[in-house]
């Protein structure tokens, strides 16, 4: 059996990472890995080749940079090419970028079963770029593996049976479990666990608007917290361009590797973020989340009430920053136990492609 794995931004090559270790233990699996290139920056990508021990690509097709139908297009271009030669069984993908997009619609084009991991998400909220591009992706599957009981509703709800949509719990958290002893090895001595709020910001709705992103430093501000900044390169532009000069409480750093982003979770007494990955990531830890976005597709994250949602109002901001959270509240078992990549194997197994 041949799989040709799309990837391309930091979030795919985490969850690539744990599941093509095993694929790769497998007699009778082949996996075939292309990146797009979506995410180019060696702190947003290769860095996450070297730490995690994963196999270079055996495609890299460098296509990144560009508007979201700009790239799509290329991408789907390229892939096109990648998928005729190969002649895979399955093509799979990981969550809902544009290079996630541009597998799909490749593989439906060509008829090659598609297999979406991390399925039935919805922000309900189309004017994000992820969520149509979630929702199409789900529509090109051939199996939909669900991360949680709420995405496996979202698509009960949207007509897909139990043939096609199968809950095997999330990815990640097989990741932050098998990686989280590295990452606290590897902490960063700049800071001490429980010191500093944990911020990361890269969403185009927040940077790519002034008033925005001149919001969320005014509440950062104005909470006088100890702020650890990962400084995402789309952001540091941004920055610059608006004129934004940054509080004294926000110690700017470079983006890190996804150890290092382990250990300074972890460490936080509380993250704040428009990452849909972080959020995930601060439940994993047991580490208390503030978001920055009017609504999210974790939102069984936001009903067992471990993370607000707060928009970019400044005020919101800084009262979510100042509130306690119930340690309690993280005692629930939302992705499953960390059982999702023996799963999706054995289902891969089991399961021939269809013609």
């Amino acid at each position: 059996m041949k799989i040709v794995t799309v990837v391309g931004a930091r979030p795919q090559f985490i969850k690539a990472a744990i599941l093509s270790q095993s694929l790769r233990g497998v007699d009778g699996i082949k996996e075939v890995l292309v990146h797009t290139g979506q995410h180019f920056d060696y702190n947003m990508s290769d860095i996450f080749f070297d730490e995690l021990g994963m196999e270079k690509p055996a495609y890299h097709l460098g296509i990144g940079g560009g508007l979201h139908g700009q790239n799509t297009g290329r991408m789907i271009e390229a892939i096109e090419t990648v998928l005729i030669e190969e002649k895979p069984d399955w093509v799979l993908v990981y969550g809902d970028t544009d290079s996630t997009l541009a597998a799909a619609l490749v593989a439906a084009k060509l008829l090659i079963p598609l297999v979406h991991v991390e399925a039935g998400l919805r922000s309900f909220n189309r004017a994000m770029p992820e969520e149509i591009n979630r929702i199409l992706t789900d529509h090109c599957a051939t199996l939909l593996l669900a991360p949680s009981q709420q995405s496996m509703d979202n698509l009960a709800r949207e007509g897909f049976g139990a043939d096609q949509a199968i809950l095997v719990g999330d990815v990640m958290y097989d990741a932050a479990l098998h990686y989280s002893l590295a990452g606290r090895r590897r902490s960063n001595p700049v800071v001490e666990a429980g010191d500093y709020v944990l911020c990361t910001i890269h969403r185009k709705e927040n940077v790519d608007h002034p008033r925005r992103l001149k919001d969320i430093v005014a509440g950062i501000a104005e909470s006088g917290r100890s702020i650890i900044l990962p400084l995402h390169p789309r952001t540091r532009a941004r920055f610059a361009e608006f004129g934004i000069a940054m509080p004294s409480n926000i110690q700017l750093i470079d983006p890190v590797g996804y150890l290092d982003m382990i250990a300074l979770e972890s460490g936080a007494a509380l993250i704040l973020t428009d990452s849909g990955g972080v959020q995930k990531e601060a439940f994993f830890h047991r580490v208390p989340c503030v978001t920055l976005r009017d609504e999210t597709e974790w939102v069984e994250l936001v009903s067992a009430g471990v993370n607000r949602l707060v928009g970019t109002d400044p005020q919101l901001i800084t009262q979510a920053i100042s509130e306690p959270f119930d340690p309690s509240l993280f005692d629930v078992a939302l992705y499953g136990g960390g059982e999702a990549v023996p799963r999706i194997v054995d289902i891969l197994l089991q399961r021939t492609p269809p013609c």
